[in-house]
Parts: C-alpha cells; structure tokens; sequence
C-alpha cells in the first residue's frame, strides 16, 4: 500500500477498545502497531488513520484540553466500496450518530452523488462513510 499524503492521528482514552471497534466494527486492518506504545496503524480500502492513547506528557501534542468528545469540529469523509455491509455493522453495535442517506452536493457545474451515515466512535470521533453514486448535471435553475 502507497502510504497516503494525510493519515490523522486520532488521540483516544482506551487503545484496546478503539482498536476493537475500527476492526471489528468499521472493518479496519491494522497495518502496524507497537502495543508498548499504545498505537495502532489502521487501513480499510486505501483510507489510513492512527489511534494513539497518550501515554508520554512529552510526546502528546495537544492545543487544548483532552476533554470528551475527543475531535469536536472534525468530521473525517472515508470512502468506502460497498456501504450496506458496513452500515449493518454499524446498526449493529449501536453506533451510528445520522442514519444512511443519499446526498448530492454541487461542484462546478455538475453535481456529485454519495450514499452516506455518520457514526461516532467510542472517545466522540465523527466517521463519515460514503460510498459513490457518480455525477449528474446540475438542475434547471443551478441547485
């Protein structure tokens, strides 16, 4: 796998119960981990991400508080090739934050499909999947 030009850090407050809910959940693979410092390099479909529990003061970067929900203003996009299994998952453990729905958003002079939900992980994370619905020209009248 090419690694990817942005993999987020995600910093989290139990990195075995994380580690649980991106692979058995989500359906994430761990790519590399080193247990003795609490991380974990996860990859699901070319989407990379990393879970670290903050375990050395002088090694945690942080601008602010690490106070729950964890990553508050971020909503982080994975594309995915098949959603449905996924999103049985989701409903399975509980988890999803917005149901399934189909959205499309304008871009230049088209729009651009995707089926998509939003889960929140176990430290507040939002994940929102989507998976690819293609293109269609813009409505009469440009929305």
């Amino acid at each position: 796998m090419t690694s990817p030009k942005l993999v987020p850090e995600l910093y989290v407050s139990d990195i075995g119960r994380s580690r649980r809910f991106y692979t058995e959940v989500l359906g994430f693979a761990v790519l590399y981990d080193r247990p003795e410092e609490r991380f974990a390099y996860l990859v699901r479909e070319g989407a990379a991400l990393m879970l670290d529990q903050p375990a050395d003061p002088g090694r945690t970067w942080l601008a602010g508080p690490l106070e729950h929900p964890y990553g508050r203003g971020v909503n982080l996009q994975i594309e995915v090739g098949d959603i449905d299994p996924l999103h049985a998952a989701v409903l399975a453990a509980e988890a999803l934050l917005l149901p399934l729905e189909e959205r499309w958003y304008r871009r230049s002079d088209a729009q651009l499909g995707q089926r998509q939900f939003v889960v929140q992980d176990p430290d507040g994370y939002l994940l929102r999947f989507c998976q690819d619905l293609g293109s269609r020209p813009l409505p009469r009248g440009g929305g």
